[in-house]
């Protein structure tokens, strides 16, 4: 059965192959709308928990870096500030336990806030490998502002959380963390302030 050409065509080389004047409709509809039945697309791993926990702390640390960028701070410097305040004073070892990253991270960003009069380092007494580090008086001062800042986004994260889901949520993210610290051989020791939270997740009827 012969294929007429269709009134719209008048006027073309009615000769033309109709398989050429598919493919020209075809190019010629880059700018058409889509078509409604064809699927929509969405990010990879929409609903995947880490593309979840992805975007929450990319939000979490650009509104953090806008505060820290006014101390003259950069997003994940403010760790060490914090562990040294809390601490006194502690090897390079056990800091980058506790912040479950490798110690050469650790070091690092200890150097450049060394560099800033943040913090010191001091060899051990009768064994100089061992290296403590300390926060200066310029980084007490930057911690009590830090921990205002922190105080801050922590508020705006957790607007829409109540009690038992604060708590419920920093459980699995700590169990969260600790298992991909294992995977990269960066599990740290548990530590006072850890069996200290754990135990308030107890009390509070938390599951394990």
């Amino acid at each position: 059965m012969q294929i007429q050409d269709h009134p719209a065509a008048a006027g073309t080389n009615s000769g033309a192959p109709v398989g050429d004047k598919h493919k020209r409709d075809r190019q010629d509809g880059d700018g058409a709308t889509p078509d409604p039945s064809s699927k929509r697309m969405r990010p990879p791993g929409v609903r995947s928990v880490g593309w979840a926990l992805v975007q929450a702390a990319r939000l979490h640390r650009a509104r953090t870096g806008d505060r820290l960028a006014k101390l003259g701070l950069f997003a994940g410097q403010e760790q060490v500030v914090q562990a040294l305040a809390a601490a006194g004073t502690m090897t390079m070892g056990d800091l980058a336990a506790l912040l479950r990253v490798r110690p050469p991270t650790a070091s690092k960003t200890v150097t450049r806030l060394a560099a800033l009069g943040i913090v010191e380092r001091r060899a051990e007494s009768g064994d100089g490998r061992v290296v403590r580090v300390q926060l200066t008086e310029a980084g007490l001062a930057k911690a009590e502002a830090i921990e205002r800042i922190q105080e801050e986004v922590e508020a705006e994260l957790l607007d829409h959380l109540d009690k038992t889901d604060r708590r419920r949520l920093r459980k699995l993210l700590r169990k969260a963390a600790r298992g991909l610290a294992e995977a990269a051989g960066a599990s740290g020791q548990v530590t006072e302030a850890d069996a200290e939270i754990e135990a308030e997740d107890e009390t509070e009827g938390l599951p394990a």
